[in-house]
């Protein structure tokens, strides 16, 4: 499983960083934008999307990886 991607402000813009990492992978305009390149990373990654809002808050969260949880089907 690798690093949960975050979602984050960054000044007028949007970042996608992995959990731990010091610097951005990648700055965007928008935050849809953002969040369509975290999820991809995410996937291939096979862990945790986390979109935080404008204050830095946990608003979302995506998991792309093996989820402990069964389900009913």
């Amino acid at each position: 499983m690798g690093k949960n991607q975050h979602v984050v402000p960054v000044d007028d813009r949007w970042g996608v960083k992995g959990e731990g990492n010091s610097r951005m992978t990648k700055t965007f305009d928008t935050q849809k934008e953002a969040i369509a390149a975290a999820r991809i990373i995410a996937k291939k990654q096979e862990s945790e999307l986390i979109i935080h809002n404008k204050e830095g808050k946990i608003r979302a969260k995506d998991s792309y990886g093996n989820d402990p949880v069964e389900s009913k089907g």
